[in-house]
């Protein structure tokens, strides 16, 4: 594993990475998380009968505005012309969760995982919003990245760490 944190300088001051002689490369990420939730909770959320509207079509547009909009506010990511989103919300009755995964894809210098994280969590984090007010006791929980290709290090997939 590196160890050298690439966001401090030599003198040890947080500073952006300098991407500028950096290849353009076709760059993916992929990324999960979940939400777990009572059973009720669950029902409303798939049945459509929570007064809030369509839980999960809310949450998967605040996913895609997330991913779009991760370098306002993690303070030293770059701005990243996205070319694609895919996010998707799947119910598990089983657990009484619903998973996340989500892809972002770009043309560019730097990768896109820090915005397919961040679609995960604002994804989960809408259903929190929309549910709380009957299920203050939800957990997200295993959000993590999947896989991640291009640029110079290649394609790294979490199964093979």
């Amino acid at each position: 594993m590196d160890s050298k944190l690439t966001h401090f300088n030599a003198s040890g001051e947080a500073h952006m990475v300098d991407v500028g002689e950096k290849r353009i490369t076709e760059r993916e990420a992929v990324t999960e998380g979940r939400i777990f939730m009572d059973a009720e909770t669950l029902k409303l959320i798939m049945e459509g009968n929570h007064k809030k509207g369509d839980v999960l079509g809310i949450a998967r547009v605040a996913g895609i505005m997330g991913a779009k909009k991760t370098s306002d506010i993690v303070p030293l990511c770059h701005p990243l012309l996205i070319t694609n989103v895919e996010l998707d919300l799947t119910p598990e009755p089983d657990n009484n969760s619903v998973y996340c995964a989500c892809s972002v894809r770009c043309n560019g210098q730097t990768g896109v995982e820090m915005e397919a994280l961040c679609a995960v969590q604002i994804a989960l984090l809408t259903i929190y919003d929309m549910c709380k007010a009957v299920d203050r006791g939800m957990i997200i929980s295993d959000v993590g990245l999947l896989k991640k290709s291009g640029g110079k290090s290649g394609t790294w997939l979490r199964d093979q760490a």
